[in-house]
Formats: structure tokens, sequence, C-alpha cells
């Protein structure tokens, strides 16, 4: 459907003949300056002997094209049919640790080893995609946490953000506590059945200003469920002095904590040793409940004031060219 969104300007419409209508052009004699052209083509005699066909097709050129104008300013615009957003859903924030000790390269994708963060990247994209219906935002976190990305129904961008994040960006260390103090804080205007967390790390809180467990308790208060999940190979073979000796690379992981935030806020805490264990337990979390939300519609536009501004700048020059064909014939 397409409407004007100031209608009220095609009242100029008939502007112009009232003008000549009211205020009828005096005769010149000998005339001290040179007029414009605009001018002249306005003030082309109507008590002139010789009325010809060429003058009115000119005047009448000249009357499309404000017309045109008139048109364009009217601001006219196509609306779409309405189309419905997903009305269920869950609001899910995902928080990604970045610190340091993401770059270790214990993990095997694709039969080659990569960083902890590159397989997290890999499997977390994937379920990025998959939440069809839900807001997702991304949460960032080392020894500060930021939000990467708000509540959105945009999970491109989301994707795109995500793979962009490289280690370091927010500090070495590991602020589990501040990055639920910012996923409260931004799920806290969300229904309240609807707020869910998942938090990623491969460390134990050493940073930031908020104890995890104090955290986890506000979150419960706040009705934020937390899905926790541990990263990391518990074994992996490295050479030292001595020759070849297995290590777990992931002594430092906090599981008690983990699990006592999940506990503590009905969410569950989970153990990611490979990319494939990651993605089962994404995929379990795919599985969660949609619940209802309010119904919000948006309505494509399109701006259409381009082609009537076309259509007058073509006449102009029609009139243009016109006018100076038949001064030469004078």
């Amino acid at each position: 459907m397409i409407t004007l969104i100031w209608p009220w300007v095609l009242l100029l419409a008939p502007l112009p003949v009232l003008f000549r209508l009211i205020k009828s052009p005096m005769p010149l004699q000998t005339p001290a300056l040179r007029s414009s052209f605009l001018t002249k083509m306005a003030n082309i005699s109507l008590n002139h002997k010789s009325r010809s066909w060429r003058k009115w097709l000119i005047l009448l050129l000249l009357y499309l094209c404000w017309l045109s104008a008139i048109l364009a300013l009217s601001r006219p615009v196509w609306f779409g049919q309405p189309m419905e957003l997903p009305t269920s859903g869950r609001d899910i924030l995902v928080a990604v640790d970045i610190s340091g000790s993401m770059e270790q390269d214990d993990m095997n994708l694709g039969g080659r080893s990569v960083s902890r963060l590159d397989a997290v990247k890999s499997v977390v994209g994937d379920f990025v995609l998959k939440r069809k219906g839900d807001r997702l935002g991304l949460i960032l976190y080392g020894e500060r946490a930021y939000l990467q990305t708000p509540l959105s129904f945009d999970r491109r961008t989301m994707e795109l953000l995500l793979n962009e994040a490289q280690i370091g960006f927010a500090g070495q260390g590991t602020a589990i506590g501040d990055a639920i103090g910012l996923a409260i804080k931004r799920l806290q205007d969300r229904p309240a059945n609807n707020r869910v967390l998942i938090l990623l790390t491969d460390g134990s809180n050493n940073a930031g200003e908020i104890d995890p467990r104090k955290a986890a308790e506000l979150a419960a208060k706040a009705s934020v469920k937390i899905h926790t999940i541990g990263i990391g190979a518990e074994k992996q073979e490295e050479w030292g002095l001595f020759g070849k000796r297995i290590v777990n690379p992931s002594a430092d992981l906090d599981e008690e904590t983990l699990s006592e935030i999940a506990e503590t806020t009905g969410g569950n805490y989970f153990r990611a040793r490979d990319p494939s264990e990651l993605s089962t337990i994404y995929d379990y979390l795919n599985e969660v409940e949609p619940i209802e939300q309010e119904v919000e519609t948006i309505r494509p536009t399109l701006a259409l004031y381009h082609w009537p501004l076309s259509v007058a700048f073509c006449l102009a020059i029609v009139a243009t060219l016109m006018s100076n064909k038949f001064r030469a014939y004078e």
C-alpha cells in the first residue's frame, strides 16, 4: 500500500495557476536586465499575439514538473504486509571466556589440534544459528566482562562477532562473577521465567569484583537460570626433560564452583573435554522448551520520493531543450 506522509503538501499544486490568474504578466518595453531562464519560461506571455502550441506545451511541461516535485515533497512511502516476529523462545545470553588460558591447544577438531576458543567458536556458532525464535546475546569476559551483542533475533551478527573474538581482548584473568553480574543486569527487564545464561570457562575465578557464588545467589533471586560448561581436555602428552609425560591441562578448572553456580540457579553443569562433548551439550541445551512471548510485528517500508523527483528532473530537461529550440526560431 502506498501512503503519503505529508499529504497536505498537495494543496500547493494549484499555486502556479492561481499566481498567473491573480497577477497577470506586465508588458515589458525595454528590459534593463536579462532575467534568468526559469523566469523567462514562467513569464511566457499569455497575451502574446502568436500563442503557438510550443509555448503551451512548455507551460504544460513546467506545470507537470511542479506537480511531480510536489508529489515527491509529500513523501510517498510503500508499506508491505505486516510480518510477525517469532512469538516463542527464550532470552539467552552466552558468556564466553576469552582469557589467556583459552589459547591452550588441547582440542581436536576435524583431525587437527586447535585452541579451546576455536573449538568454542565452531560449536557455539552452530548453536546460535539453530536457536530460531530466541533472543540471543553475547558476553565476552576475561579480567573484565563486556556485552558484545545485546539480546536480539539477529543470530548472524552474533555469530560474526563471536568469530571475531580474540584471546586477550578482555585481559588475561577470568572474572566469572562479573560475567554473571552483567548477565543479570541485561536480563532483569525480560520475563522472569525466560532468563537463561550459558557460561563457558576453562578455569577458575581469579579476577573481577564479584564472587561467583554471591553472583549465583543474586542470579537465583533475579530468576536467571545459569548453565555452566567447563571446557578443556583432562589428558595431554607433553615433552619434558625426561621424555614424554601425561599432564592435565585443565588442572585450574574449578568444577566445584561451576557446579554450585548451576545448582543454585536451577541450571546444569556440563564437562566438555573435546568438541564432540561440547557439541552434545549444546544439542541438549537446544532442546529447552520455549515459552510464549508477546507477539511483535514489523512492517517493511520503502521510500518512493525519488521516482516523482526523477520525473520532475526529466520534465525540466525536456522543457529546457524545447525552450532553447523555440528561441532559436524567433
